[in-house]
């Protein structure tokens, strides 16, 4: 069994990722590898956030590990969220806190379209690799579902009927962003691992 980190506590990303993982990989988290320290996310691109939370992990804990960062960029606001995404409301990061805002921004609003971009950076010892996952979509009108967690409440993906938060987890495995940019990842760690 060969164990690779993801650089994350949340539950809901690490089963969502391990339900996708090949049978020899297990993925561990933070906790798991003793990390108590909130990682940082200093810079303006999810590139540059996923690498370098990657590279703290890989630096401190000298274990193969791999990191996301997220946005939801939203095309009537010029991209935004973007990379503030997780608190874009304030520092609390909450979700329903962010979905009123962002509701409340696109208030009047005709054009809804929007996306979700995953970037997902690989640290290793034979280097660095990034991936990238997007799902287009539109932000409906009100919050429908109950699956999921941040925006998937008000995000509809593309030729689907339902928002995120009302898909079952394989669903919304198949078409997301992250499930997109954790495919190629796969493919990564199948050749080479």
């Amino acid at each position: 069994m060969k164990e690779i980190c993801f650089a994350t506590n949340n539950p809901n990303k690490i089963a969502e990722i391990q339900a996708m993982m090949p049978e020899h990989i297990k993925i561990i988290s933070l906790k798991d590898i003793g990390c108590e320290v909130e990682l940082p996310e200093t810079q303006d691109t999810l590139e540059g956030n996923s690498l370098q939370k990657a590279q703290y992990v890989f630096d401190h804990f000298q274990v193969a590990c791999f990191a996301d960062d997220t946005g939801l960029e939203v095309h009537a606001l010029g991209g935004e969220p973007g990379v503030y995404s997780a608190r874009y409301a304030g520092p609390q990061r909450d979700s329903h806190d962010n979905m009123e805002k962002l509701l409340v921004e696109l208030n009047g609003k005709e054009d809804r379209s929007a996306q979700f971009r995953t970037v997902i950076t690989l640290l290793n010892e034979d280097g660095q690799q990034q991936f990238e996952g997007i799902a287009k979509g539109e932000i409906i009108q009100e919050l429908s579902g109950e699956q999921g967690f941040g925006y998937d409440p008000i995000f509809k993906p593309e030729n689907h009927q339902v928002t995120f938060a009302e898909m079952d987890k394989h669903q919304k495995n198949k078409i997301s962003h992250r499930g997109r940019a954790v495919q190629k990842l796969i493919e990564y760690i199948k050749e080479h691992y």
